[in-house]
């Protein structure tokens, strides 16, 4: 490496506290000399100029600082239950946090709404008996040349429409919850009820009860929310200076939970506010982890054959996009490049070439860096 030799000049313009550490340690022991990314001074001159030294700690591997984190419910497993009809609640047979079975009732109805439609239903199928009544009267008539092809064709029309106007009301009592079973019941026994069951759609749990018992409803108002709990989302608040390490697939630790996820999503776009980027785990849910709640979780980011490092934020030197740390030799400091791989207010994460018996300056940094630029020279 080619050494630059440097002769330290204060000027008269620039950073007043440097200039009087840096003036104060010339004055005391003017034995300090510069090199490229070097400098050299003794312990005495390092204490006088404030310089304070801390040991990097081994860090994980393989895992981010621990992010802050929310547990959500996918959307893809939300069910709202909502009401099929106008009415009345009359009942509620389940409550919050309740685990529910596809088709077990959830909500009974009391609604003239429904009434309304098991009559029309009834009134469609008696229409279409008689449009196949007088169809099949027609088909004898015409075969005997007793009536014109038109009349025929009409028959078969009106006919036609009776059939359809049954399949149309019997969607809507599909709509409205009844089972092809109970459908058939109430063909048959003309039976008509003014309550109504609602039933689950899907095996999952309660997590909002909407409702209440007596309480008047408009169609499709909801009544309660379903919710499968496995797995689950742990979405994830990383800086927007560290999502360059974090990749899809990347495995995720929740902090006390062992079971660990992996990354689904990284957002392409950044908050504003918070100046962080959406990270979206997916974690498969024994039961431990609850939508709603907080906690933190480290990232997957590095090779198995890297190591990494913590120190205190303030040991961290950036340049540009080049970060940067003042490590310890006999007889001064050297400026030595590292791989910034996640941060926080306090701590970095980094790796390079540097140990845990290297001793990295985190105290007296700008004095450190105005010696080395040679004061601005």
């Amino acid at each position: 490496m080619r050494i630059l030799r440097r002769t330290l000049l204060l000027p008269s313009a620039g950073s007043a506290l440097v200039r009087t550490l840096v003036a104060v340690a010339l004055g005391l022991l003017p034995s300090v000399s510069l090199a490229q990314d070097e400098v050299k001074l003794s312990d005495a001159q390092a204490r006088n100029l404030g310089v304070r030294v801390t040991r990097p700690i081994a860090s994980r591997t393989d895992l981010t600082l621990p992010y802050p984190v929310q547990i959500v419910i996918p959307t893809q497993q939300l069910w709202v239950v909502s009401a099929p009809v106008a009415g009345m609640v009359a009942n509620l047979l389940v409550g919050r946090g309740d685990r529910v079975t596809a088709g077990q009732p959830v909500v009974t109805l009391e609604s003239p709404s429904f009434v309304s439609q098991q009559r029309d239903y009834l009134h469609a199928i008696a229409q279409e008996r008689l449009a196949t009544q007088q169809l099949n009267r027609n088909v004898d008539l015409f075969e005997g040349k007793a009536v014109p092809q038109r009349v025929l064709e009409a028959s078969q029309a009106e006919a036609r429409q009776a059939a359809l106007v049954v399949a149309e009301r019997r969607q809507m009592l599909h709509l409205s919850g009844m089972s092809d079973d109970a459908i058939a019941r109430l063909a048959q026994d003309a039976a008509i009820s003014g309550t109504l069951t609602v039933n689950a759609p899907q095996t999952a749990s309660v997590v909002e009860i909407a409702v209440a018992p007596g309480q008047r409803l408009e169609q499709s108002a909801p009544l309660v929310k379903l919710a499968r709990l496995s797995p689950l989302w742990a979405e994830i608040a990383v800086p927007a200076a560290n999502i360059r390490a974090i990749r899809t697939g990347a495995k995720v630790e929740i902090e006390g939970y062992a079971t660990p996820g992996k990354v689904v999503l990284v957002s392409e776009t950044i908050d504003a506010a918070t100046q962080t980027i959406l990270v979206r785990a997916e974690v498969p849910n024994d039961g431990e982890l609850h939508p709603g709640q907080t906690t933190a979780a480290r990232i997957g980011f590095l090779s198995a054959g890297e190591s990494a490092f913590e120190i205190p934020y303030s040991g961290l030197i950036r340049r540009g996009e080049q970060a940067s740390v003042f490590v310890a030799f006999d007889g001064g400091f050297r400026l030595v490049p590292v791989k910034l791989l996640a941060e926080d207010q306090d701590h970095v994460v980094v790796s390079g070439p540097i140990t845990d018996r290297d001793s990295i300056a985190i105290g007296g940094i700008s004095a450190l860096r105005g010696i080395l630029s040679g004061l601005g020279q």
